[in-house]
């Protein structure tokens, strides 16, 4: 029996792992359970860590291949592959990127050729209120809608582009819309709407209308997972089968968490 405990939040998206401390080195039948879990919930939590960002890396090398950040435009510290979400200033310098409004659901690189596979998060400092993020579970999502919307969606692709013209690659990429997983095999959506700019080979109008009534189908809060932000929170999640969004917070409030980011292409 292992010494720890894995329990559900939602049927659709996330759970807890209990009863482990990620600052140790994890055997490797630890390392395959979290693997596995993480195919079958897309996100995983863990409350009261205590890590050096090197205990992250590590951590994410179970999932993983962690990479720097590809947007990254601050200085690298001395572990490249960690990079920090912030709204802290200090004397004119930025302690990290993404400030203090709301961000709205995506999947993470979805912009590139080569989107987000896994990300991780692990929180230093968290606001009082707001900064919340929540999850959307894109396999119980797609499994939900009724035949005829999943006919319809079959064989689409979307194209991507991120607000900021030097995040794009010359030629943005198209990604299916359903994908099957490549680690647990199920069907699932890839979805990212905030970066969605048109359905490949569909007119404007069309295109957003269906983009735009797929998104409302989809955040419904049954497969929905909201975390509250604690410090010494550290989440992992699977960008191919879930997407997110953060809440905003007041600037006068800091926040600072570390991320990983791995990549690899959805599965069609």
């Amino acid at each position: 029996m292992l010494p720890f405990n894995i329990v559900p939040f939602t049927p659709a998206v996330a759970a807890g792992v209990f009863g482990l401390q990620l600052r140790d080195p994890l055997d490797p039948l630890t390392a395959a359970t979290l693997r596995r879990a993480l195919h079958q919930h897309g996100v995983l939590y863990f409350r009261e860590q205590d890590l050096t960002e090197a205990d992250q890396v590590r951590t994410s090398r179970i999932f993983g291949l962690p990479v720097r950040h590809p947007t990254s435009t601050l200085p690298p510290g001395p572990i490249r592959e960690i990079t920090a979400i912030s709204n802290i200033d200090e004397s004119g310098h930025p302690l990290g990127a993404l400030g203090n409004d709301e961000i709205h659901y995506h999947a993470d690189l979805c912009f590139l050729h080569t989107p987000g596979s896994f990300s991780t998060l692990y929180a230093l400092e968290t606001p009082a209120t707001g900064g919340e993020t929540t999850w959307i579970g894109l396999r119980a999502a797609f499994e939900a809608l009724d035949d005829r919307w999943k006919e319809r969606l079959q064989g689409l692709e979307v194209v991507y582009t991120h607000s900021r013209p030097e995040y794009n690659p010359i030629h943005p990429p198209a990604h299916p819309l359903v994908t099957t997983h490549p680690e647990s095999g199920r069907r699932g959506l890839y979805f990212s709407p905030s970066h969605a700019r048109q359905i490949a080979g569909i007119d404007e109008a069309t295109s957003r209308a269906l983009l735009d009534e797929l998104s409302t189908i989809i955040t419904q809060e049954r497969f929905a997972w909201t975390l509250r932000w604690q410090t010494g929170d550290f989440v992992v999640w699977d960008n191919r089968c879930t997407m997110h969004r953060r809440a905003s917070f007041p600037s006068t409030e800091r926040r600072l968490l570390k991320r990983t980011q791995g990549q690899g292409r959805p599965s069609i």
